[in-house]
């Protein structure tokens, strides 16, 4: 396959994969499997047809309305779905080819990690060991950066967040980091090794930063007590990471 192909094909199957994931963390809260059962509508409960499955066709048809009942579909379903196919697209164009699947899910699990944490605050440990585990799988196929890279940067990003915690825990009696937040960042150190972690580390924290920036530039008020999602923000700030350091060295 031509190199224009790999963004096609990883972009549609990005499309296909974010269905399934869009379930998952919609019914997060339900503690449903999305293996189990058929998908229905959230509101009538109607069972839903391949015609409402088909990813983000199906949501632009029906305007994101359920067409038994009229209902507003939850709009992270098309979201995620469009999400995700961007995230395939851009592995595809960054690095044709196999690695490029691999960034490509590298991606879709980050983007699935930030919706949870977004929405629940939660970073169930399944996932971040799903994406621990697929960082070292790619490290043992020879994918860049090198495994013993990975496996510092998996054990250092852990220690380094972990401490961090700790220590704020120490000195003002609360919880400062959530019980995931180093096991993400350890799990993406596995994906992109040690030398790069201090950069995704600065640039979540200054992604945050600008959105409480602009919240208050919108009225919004701000305290160093509000709880705030970090491991998407590592979320947003790995993926980009991720298609310069494999594009780099392609």
């Amino acid at each position: 396959m031509g190199d224009p192909g790999w963004p096609v094909l990883l972009g549609g199957l990005g499309a296909v994969i974010g269905s399934f994931l869009a379930t998952l963390v919609v019914r997060w809260p339900e503690d449903s499997s999305v293996l189990r059962g058929r998908s229905r509508c959230d509101t009538c409960r109607a069972t839903l047809t391949p015609r409402d499955l088909i990813p983000l066709l199906s949501a632009a048809l029906t305007r994101g309305k359920c067409r038994m009942c009229g209902a507003q579909i939850d709009p992270r379903h098309w979201q995620i779905e469009l999400g995700c196919a961007l995230v395939g697209v851009l592995a595809g164009v960054a690095v044709p080819g196999p690695v490029g699947l691999a960034g490509a899910v590298f991606g879709w699990l980050l983007l699935t990690l930030a919706a949870l944490d977004l929405a629940y605050f939660v970073l169930p440990n399944a996932l971040t060991a799903t994406l621990a585990g697929a960082g070292l799988v790619t490290g043992l196929l020879g994918v860049e950066p090198p495994l013993q890279d990975r496996l510092i940067g998996g054990a250092g990003g852990f220690a380094a967040l972990w401490l961090i915690g700790k220590g704020y825990r120490l000195l003002r009696g609360r919880e400062g980091l959530g019980g995931g937040d180093p096991k993400m960042l350890g799990a993406i150190g596995l994906w992109l090794g040690w030398q790069i972690l201090p950069m995704v580390v600065f640039l979540a924290a200054l992604t945050g930063l600008a959105i409480v920036l602009v919240g208050m530039t919108m009225g919004k008020s701000a305290a160093l007590s509000d709880a705030k999602p970090f491991g998407a923000l590592l979320a947003i700030a790995a993926y980009p990471a991720w298609l310069f350091l494999l594009g780099s060295v392609s």
